[in-house]
């Protein structure tokens, strides 16, 4: 890979992490509802999902993720299910909590395979990384150093934006910590798994 095509897909991914999507709704909505360490956990599923279609795209396997077409289907509607859960568990819970209540544990695992879910059932991530990622490089010559630097692009693009975006959102949440404005956070941040999880399921 030249330095040339390894600046334009760093950018691109970039521009495409960036972009409002499923995936920064849930990463945002997590960090709302449980701070930024849950946030990041979500992040880090959908940069999973991401070095999953890298692993398809470079080793030929598009074929085999057509196959699996029914099961990324069926990761897609649990993952779309439990965020509409998780938003009615916020919402309904709202009135319970006091403003200066700290984030409620929740299981990291949880949060990592809800981004993981939300990545590998976008049309987005999938349509980039099987259509338009070969783009980039040659995938019948490609080395083991490219494969190591595809993945570090990956993640110093994917990863940094979506911790970004955890962050901002956390920060937010503790500055709302002593209002009386947080039932309002708590309630928006529930519309936003909501809409997310429906989002996803509705997605093509």
């Amino acid at each position: 890979m030249t330095l040339t095509s390894a600046l334009a897909l760093y950018t691109t991914m970039i521009v495409l992490a960036l972009l409002p999507g499923p995936g920064v709704v849930v990463v945002v909505a997590r960090a709302l509802d449980s701070g930024f360490r849950q946030g990041l956990a979500t992040a880090m599923g959908i940069l999973s999902g991401d070095f999953i279609f890298i692993a398809l795209a470079i080793f030929g396997l598009a074929a085999l993720a057509e196959v699996m077409g029914s099961f990324f289907v069926i990761v897609k509607y649990a993952g779309a299910a439990y965020l509409i859960y998780l938003g009615f568990q916020l919402i309904t819970s709202s009135n319970n909590n006091t403003p200066s209540e700290a984030p409620k544990p929740t299981n990291y695992s949880a949060n990592y395979l809800v981004g993981l879910a939300t990545s590998v059932s976008n049309p987005k991530v999938t349509l980039f990384y099987l259509s338009f990622f070969p783009a980039f490089l040659d995938l019948e010559n490609i080395s083991a150093t490219d494969i190591a630097l595809l993945f570090l692009i990956a993640t110093f693009s994917v990863g940094l934006v979506m911790a970004g975006y955890a962050y901002v959102a956390a920060k937010t949440k503790s500055s709302f910590a002593a209002s009386p404005k947080t039932q309002y956070l708590k309630f928006g941040s529930g519309a936003l798994l909501i809409g997310g999880g429906v989002f996803v399921a509705l997605r093509s």
